[in-house]
């Protein structure tokens, strides 16, 4: 299974592209962020994101796109500004006829490194370990993209080994 994971933003859009091999092993098979300048009027912006995504789901044909969940901040603009992001990289997954997954920070955490308070850095680290990175992943949304993609593909795993289990 190829995951897109995605962590949105409107001047910065972080994306990781992550494969479950049949080894049971987890291969990073490319990362980088979508960047818009601020001076481009906004409509251009979301479609520059859209586009890009386009292409990337294109040349990488991933099964599902996993999306970091809004988190809420004191800031209402930049939290309206991602929102829109979100809705932008949904609706780019959707017309691609992609698997969606949704997932909150605490549960991106909790599955890339066991706890769901972890600092930027511990899940970085985990990141570079269970990709097999000789070094963390730069920028730190497309190290937080990857970080997205990993959860969704431990909780696709956890989710048919329950199954098997009811079985």
């Amino acid at each position: 299974m190829i995951v897109l994971g995605i962590d949105p933003g409107t001047a910065t859009t972080g994306y990781g592209i992550v494969k479950d091999a049949r080894d049971g092993r987890l291969y990073e098979l490319g990362h980088g962020v979508i960047r818009t300048d601020s001076k481009t009027p906004y409509p251009l912006r979301l479609k520059a994101i859209h586009d890009e995504l386009a292409l990337l789901i294109e040349q990488h044909k991933p099964q599902v796109v996993a999306i970091e969940e809004l988190f809420f901040n004191k800031n209402v603009s930049s939290a309206l500004s991602v929102g829109q992001a979100r809705g932008v990289v949904i609706l780019t997954g959707v017309l691609a006829d992609l698997e969606l997954s949704e997932y909150t920070p605490l549960q991106v955490k909790e599955a890339v490194t066991g706890y769901g308070r972890a600092d930027k850095m511990q899940v970085q680290q985990m990141v570079k370990t269970l990709l097999g990175l000789a070094e963390i992943p730069k920028p730190d949304d497309a190290a937080d993209a990857l970080a997205v993609a990993i959860c969704h593909l431990h909780s696709y795993k956890m989710g048919r080994a329950f199954d098997k289990a009811l079985r």
